[in-house]
């Protein structure tokens, strides 16, 4: 088996257990799409600086040409160990085993340490002599580290935002009609009131509103490919979309509702962008790629899906949009409008004040305004290296739903299969998962999707030409 597929699912597993910590633990602000992106470009790449050192063409990224190893060094040997240092390097930098409770902290570290031990490294080792696979990849990830810890993220601040951010609308309650007065700005993000998965009243905060400002792999910036503004409040558009949103959610097929499901990679879960690398641990597998063609498509992969959550969290705090369930419960206030009702309730006649997304009820939305889609854009970044990587756009992958859904557990969708023939048809599904779930319009999808993809040629164009030596 691969070594990466081994060091990206204790990765996965980290993310996930990110989601499990209570409230109260600080170390939950490192679970979210975007910095949950960033620690994945940071893992991949700090392993890329490791195994170019033992290749005699690739240039660095973080590091200067004098760390190259001479031929003799160049063993595969020598690259498993140095690939492995640097994923536990960046993985206990990311998700420090500090940052868990038990018992996933003592599985965590033993996880870890029984890896090392396959490749002969003993946890924990600070060594750095070059001559040495060990010492050498500390050397790499150091620089990596350096230059993330001030890149903007605020890592070492946990990611609080340094923007000064603040929304212009009071909290709303999901579970209730909505008054008149909690909706101040229609056209701007309201942050919402619901139970969580453990009965505790929350009201999230926007997730990091300062994300735009973080230093990119291949952009030139957060903002350099900001698209236009979405529709005004104003605007026939405006309705239209709510619109759109309503009839939608009026007549989910069961299919429909397990795509929605599927993708929603909610709390508790890799999140979108660790979705994608799964979706690469099929390739890897299917293509019987080796160690050195897997670190290529990891770091590529991994780079175009962090500059996918800078240039949309860019958007979604420069246009700071509504969500539908904001601006649905605005325009259709005392109407009558055809939606879910709820678990096993169906469509019903309801006030449009009351309506709410097809969701779980302890997590209705996503914390952070609508404009663009985060899953359209990690999406299609991803597909768009996996296909370039490849050669084709031929992926194969399938889901079997296993049981009952979240928000509809009496609903019977067991056995349902979903299947991609390609990467951007999971991709475009993925993205139009968000107007099944009620969360986003329609064109938060397609310009999201846009804006993946111009990140994923991005981000491939300069990793191919890092790794080529171009």
């Amino acid at each position: 088996m691969n070594l990466l597929l081994s060091w990206n699912e204790i990765a996965l597993e980290a993310i996930r257990e990110l989601g499990h910590l209570p409230e109260s633990n600080p170390h939950r602000s490192r679970g979210g799409p975007p910095q949950v992106a960033r620690s994945l470009g940071v893992i991949y790449t700090g392993i890329y600086e490791a195994w170019a050192a033992y290749d005699g063409t690739a240039k660095f990224a973080h590091n200067p040409a004098s760390l190259r190893r001479p031929p003799a060094q160049r063993t595969e040997a020598n690259r498993r160990k140095a690939v492995s240092q640097a994923a536990y390097r960046g993985l206990v930098d990311q998700f420090p085993p500090a940052a868990f409770e038990a018992p996933f902290q003592a599985r965590y570290v033993a996880r870890l340490t029984d890896l090392l031990a396959a490749e002969g490294i003993a946890y924990g080792d600070t060594s750095h002599t070059l001559a040495q696979p060990v010492g050498l990849a500390n050397v790499a990830v150091d620089a990596v580290l350096a230059f993330r810890h001030t890149d903007g993220a605020n890592q070492t601040g946990l990611y609080a935002d340094t923007t000064g951010y603040a929304p212009v609308n009071p909290p709303m309650a999901v579970m209730i009609p909505a008054r008149a007065d909690v909706i101040a700005e229609p056209g701007r993000w309201q942050p919402l009131s619901y139970l969580n998965a453990a009965d505790e009243m929350r009201t999230p905060g926007f997730i990091a509103p300062h994300w735009g400002q973080v230093k990119p792999f291949s952009l030139s910036s957060g903002s350099a490919l900001r698209p236009g503004a979405p529709q005004s409040v104003l605007s026939q558009g405006f309705l239209d979309q709510a619109r759109h949103v309503l009839d939608v959610q009026a007549n989910l097929t069961p299919t429909q509702k397990v795509i929605a499901e599927y993708w929603a990679d909610g709390p508790r879960s890799e999140l979108p962008p660790g979705h994608w690398t799964t979706f690469a641990d099929f390739v890897v597998q299917r293509d019987g790629l080796d160690l050195s063609a897997a670190v290529k498509l990891y770091f590529a992969l991994a780079n175009a899906i962090m500059d996918a959550s800078i240039a949309t969290w860019d958007c979604k705090r420069h246009y700071d949009y509504v969500r539908p369930v904001t601006a649905i419960r605005h325009l259709f206030r005392g109407q009558r409008v055809q939606a879910w009702g709820g678990p096993g309730l169906g469509t019903q006649s309801i006030l449009g004040e009351s309506w709410r997304p097809f969701q779980a009820d302890n997590f209705p939305t996503p914390p952070f305004a609508e404009f663009t889609s985060g899953h359209s854009a990690f999406s299609m970044a991803a597909a768009v290296v996996l296909r370039r990587f490849t050669g084709s756009d031929v992926f194969g992958a399938s889901y079997t739903q296993p049981g009952p859904l979240r928000a509809e557990p009496g609903e019977q969708v067991g056995g349902i299969v979903m299947s991609w023939p390609t990467f951007t048809a999971a991709a475009q599904e993925a993205g139009e998962s968000r107007l099944y779930g009620g969360i986003h319009f329609y064109e938060g999808n397609v310009v999201g999707l846009d804006l993946g993809r111009r990140c994923g040629d991005a981000a491939y164009a300069r990793a191919q030409d890092l790794w080529s030596g171009a």
